[in-house]
């Protein structure tokens, strides 16, 4: 009897969990777009994956829409007052996984208005988390930048 009882038990409490509500899909909510100020040097920084990007846009930015693909985004901007210019520097990118894997992320230049941003893609898996490592080279001086995305 007492073997009945734990699984019928446990199957209950299972039930319980979900408040009686129908099982959906999850549903992507992008990251929140993240900034450094070193100075005035003012450092933006992103990674997504491709499939959040429309296709207009995956086009303008040269991007091959892919499950297994994040956009990585940098751009340096030089802070006066309330304005926001260009900025040069040397930027790289390195991508961490939660096994430890890296990869080196390789940017370009692309016109965005106004501005210059660097881009560049990292491979993704499913469910897994990514630490990202910018280094900056700018002004005389090197910073580094960390960030996490889960994708």
């Amino acid at each position: 009897m007492k073997l009945l009882i734990a699984p019928l038990l446990l199957a209950l409490s299972l039930v319980a969990c979900s408040g009686g509500e129908t099982p959906r899909a999850a549903e992507f909510v992008p990251p929140a777009p993240a900034e450094t100020d070193f100075g005035s040097l003012r450092v933006r920084y992103n990674a997504l994956p491709t499939l959040a990007l429309s296709e207009p846009v995956a086009k303008q930015y040269g991007v091959q829409r892919d499950a297994g693909t994040a956009l990585v985004l940098v751009a340096l901007r030089e802070v006066k007052g309330a304005e926001e210019l260009d900025a040069d520097g040397e930027v790289s990118v390195t991508a961490h996984d939660l096994s430890g894997a890296r990869q080196v992320v390789t940017l370009r230049k692309v016109d965005a208005g106004e501005y210059t941003d660097l881009i560049g893609t990292a491979r993704i898996s499913p469910r897994n988390s990514y630490r990202f490592e910018i280094v900056v080279q700018a002004g005389g001086r090197t910073e580094t930048v960390t960030f996490q995305r889960n994708f």
